[in-house]
């Protein structure tokens, strides 16, 4: 006991060193357990003491450096969930652009059909539509180039 404490505690300040405390706080540990286990069987093993395994329960760590790494993995947790949004919202105006220049298309290709005779010949169909309604009793239309009125009556 008298050699095995002070190797230990010498071994577990040289792993820890190397690494930083949210390393030890966090997925880490096994790397670190690793690097001790190393030291202790150098340093052991050449007294003839066999060290099998080193097992890192729980690494305490003062509350405010352990605070300080819960707060920096929220904030990149923070940041990796803005990302998302922002990758999700870009994702969404692309899609609202694609739609909108479909829509704009097809006015185009609408507005390239449409001529001054077809609006006319679909008012002369409407208004004839109208005027053999049972339910229309006097059609007044006019307007047009010489501006009389044509009253349709049954």
């Amino acid at each position: 006991m008298v050699i095995v404490e002070p190797l230990l505690r010498s071994s577990i300040r040289e792993a820890t060193a190397e690494n930083s405390a949210s390393t030890l706080y966090t997925g880490g540990r096994e790397l670190v357990a690793k690097r001790i286990l190393d030291e202790l069987r150098s340093t052991l093993g050449s007294r003839g003491i066999l060290v099998e395994n080193v097992l890192l329960r729980d690494i305490q760590l003062p509350d405010t450096l352990r605070n300080a790494i819960e707060a920096k993995q929220k904030a990149e947790q923070d940041s990796l969930q803005m990302q998302y949004v922002l990758t999700k919202e870009k994702q969404e105006a692309d899609r609202k652009r694609v739609e909108a220049q479909g829509i704009a298309d097809f006015q185009r290709i609408v507005t390239a059909g449409i001529s001054e005779q077809l609006l006319e010949w679909r008012g002369i169909e409407a208004t004839q539509k109208l005027a053999e309604s049972p339910n229309s009793k006097i059609v007044v239309i006019g307007g047009g180039k010489n501006g009389l009125p044509l009253i349709l009556g049954q």
